[in-house]
């Protein structure tokens, strides 16, 4: 992989590819991480004692807390953090930290499988490079069993709604939401004939004219399992049976609403559905219940080389400045005194264990029901 050198947020961000092709198959990657965590053990336990844990410095919450944690971030002078985040949205948050605090902020942007698998062979080789970690949470979540996460405090944490924390514990918290909702086309698709629950898309009108993403697991899995899973599972048969299209990326395939050529996804993000309708596209976008989304998490490495800049950006993200960035990017923020369109109905956030301890499963059948039995790629 090789350490490489992280410039200024003028340049740092290294954009490695497309994260819809993302090289690593997830869960291949989950199932070698017992492997990995065995391997961890072996030459971990003399490897980790070698590296003090920054626990103290996260936790500290004595009354001179700020002013030590600002210092001791401009003493460390950066903050290296690995994200998926888009190159826009993690230089707009780089620089205004940057600005803010005058501590260098570098962005390694990656897929989610990437920043997973180069976190744990970076500890491995016990050559700690990142100061935190910020994709999507089910990955998080891997970081967190492989004991490359700690515990942190921070008072905006009291800002941030309940449904962006894991359950069992506090390495890491949700920034940003994505919803899956329904986005269509306007001059193809009237908003009174929009299905009012899952059962109107079997009526035959929406043969043929559903749109489905084609690494929408997650969102198929919470549904079902919503239903009650013999029931969702058979309601999904039916579904399928409707012949719906299958399309790949989410941003793309809200483009193609916007131009006509399709009329009605199911699973669109309103982010992206919203962003084009704030361009003048004909689409609009709306909640179809159980509605789920999908949260993207910050985490704080255990072994950070810069632990006082990585818990300050960590803040400075989760704070009312850094989520209001990010609604700017047409992010749906995590903290409550930010305002946002997007998240003005009732969700729920799909648990990220759904994905580690039954992806397996659900990635079969919806192979099975939607892909004809072809695997499931990386998601964007």
């Amino acid at each position: 992989m090789g350490s490489g050198r992280f410039d200024s947020a003028d340049n740092v961000h290294r954009n490695i590819g497309n994260l819809s092709s993302a090289a690593i198959a997830l869960r291949s990657l989950m199932k070698r991480l017992p492997c990995l965590a065995a391997a961890l053990a072996c030459i971990g336990a003399a490897a980790f004692a070698q590296t003090a844990s920054n626990r103290d410095i996260y936790m500290y919450s004595g009354a001179d807390r700020d002013k030590r944690l600002v210092e001791g971030a401009k003493k460390e002078g950066r903050v290296l953090f690995y994200s998926t985040m888009t190159v826009a949205d993690g230089k707009a948050l780089a620089t205004a930290f940057e600005q803010k605090y005058g501590v260098r902020a570098s962005h390694w942007r990656g897929s989610a499988e990437k920043i997973v698998s180069r976190a744990i062979a970076e500890a491995r080789a016990r050559r700690h490079e990142a100061d935190l970690f910020e994709t999507s949470s089910h990955r998080v979540e891997a970081l967190y069993r492989e004991r490359l996460l700690e515990d942190f405090h921070t008072p905006v944490l009291r800002d941030i709604v309940p449904e962006a924390f894991p359950r069992g514990h506090r390495q890491y918290v949700a920034d940003r939401f994505a919803f899956f909702v329904m986005g269509y086309n306007t001059k193809l698709v009237k908003r009174e004939e929009l299905p009012a629950a899952y059962e109107d898309l079997l009526q035959p009108r929406w043969t043929g004219r559903i749109t489905i993403e084609g690494t929408d697991v997650l969102w198929f899995a919470a549904v079902a399992k919503a239903m009650g899973e013999d029931k969702g599972i058979a309601y999904f048969r039916k579904l399928a049976a409707m012949k719906p299209e299958i399309r790949h990326g989410h941003i793309h395939t809200a483009q193609l609403v916007a131009s006509g050529e399709v009329a009605f996804f199911l699973t669109a993000y309103n982010n992206n559905i919203e962003t084009l309708k704030q361009k003048g596209a004909p689409v609009e976008w709306k909640a179809l219940q159980p509605a789920f989304g999908q949260a993207a998490a910050i985490g704080l490495s255990r072994y950070a080389p810069h632990p006082h800049a990585a818990l300050l950006f960590t803040e400075f993200v989760l704070s009312k400045e850094g989520q209001e960035i990010l609604k700017a990017g047409n992010r749906v923020p995590t903290s409550r005194l930010v305002d946002s369109p997007l998240n003005k109905f009732k969700y729920e956030i799909v648990d990220p264990e759904l994905a580690l301890d039954e992806g397996d499963k659900w990635d079969r059948l919806f192979s099975s029901l939607f892909l004809g039995g072809r695997a499931v790629k990386e998601g964007d």
